[in-house]
């Protein structure tokens, strides 16, 4: 049974779970985009009289070893975190969806040296990826993002590869042929319109992964350099005070739980409701 999109769209409308995921994502992105207004100091910004200073009145988050406040640095690593996680699942879809587009249309020589390329690459963890590209390129905001793009694009290659190899049988490629179309435009404008929803299922739960990711590169040192705020890096300056102020590493963490459950949501409200099965 095929769906329509309407039919997507309605089904996707009456998934709590996706408009959960959809109502938590939105709203921490506007908090970060948000950060310059509502941060109630400056991300950067010491106060030696608030040194591990508790939640309070005036640090609605507490403050960290450097009399910085906790919560205006977390709505400042959020545009960060977020810039890097989008920007570079972007990157990993777009590069990953055109070569596998590409190798699974023509296959033959093509195909077997992406399907080699993409097993090399899929052997290595993406966390153990990303951080031997980044401890070779070195540290900073275009670096992560090129390297956790290039830990994604693999399972975009392959996923992308898989649903050409079954599309290019199709009849209507048949009749594209007939009609005298370049190759250019049946895999970019036939092909690829009829796969776009499972590559967008899958990149919202990659965006989630990456995410991940880039705190985990910030929580070792591997992302921008102190004292610019990233999640990962909060939450690092907090377990060296782990036991005099606990809320310096709780805080940052529950806003990247928060964010990976929303775009989990999200994926998987998406795939629900455009698998064809539970339209039934």
């Amino acid at each position: 049974m095929t769906q329509t999109p309407n039919t997507a769209a309605r089904r996707a409308m009456r998934t709590p779970g996706l408009l959960l995921g959809v109502v938590l994502t939105v709203a921490m992105i506007a908090a970060a985009l948000a950060a310059p207004w509502i941060a109630p100091f400056d991300p950067n910004e010491q106060d030696v009289l608030a040194i591990l200073a508790a939640p309070d009145a005036t640090h609605l988050l507490g403050a960290d070893a450097f009399g910085r406040d906790v919560l205006s640095r977390i709505l400042w690593g959020a545009r960060i975190s977020l810039y890097v996680g989008f920007l570079s699942t972007l990157a990993g879809v777009v590069a990953g969806t055109t070569v596998g587009v590409v190798a699974g249309y023509y296959g033959g020589l093509v195909d077997r040296i992406v399907v080699a390329a993409t097993d090399v690459l899929l052997s290595f963890p993406q966390l153990i990826m990303g951080l031997l590209l980044v401890a070779v390129l070195g540290a900073s905001i275009g670096n992560l993002v090129l390297a956790i793009a290039v830990t994604a694009a693999p399972a975009f290659i392959r996923m992308a590869r898989g649903s050409t190899l079954a599309m290019r049988e199709r009849d209507f490629v048949d009749a594209c042929r007939s009609l005298g179309y370049s190759d250019l435009r049946i895999m970019f404008f036939h092909i690829l319109p009829n796969i776009l929803d499972e590559l967008v299922v899958m990149a919202s739960l990659w965006l989630a992964s990456a995410i991940r990711t880039e705190s985990t590169l910030a929580f070792i040192g591997l992302s921008v350099p102190p004292p610019t705020a990233t999640w990962g890096g909060i939450v690092r300056d907090g377990f060296d005070n782990l036991l005099d102020g606990p809320w310096l590493a709780l805080f940052p963490s529950l806003a990247i739980l928060v964010v990976m459950i929303g775009l989990n949501l999200i994926g998987d409200g998406l795939r629900d409701a455009t698998d064809p099965k539970g339209a039934q």
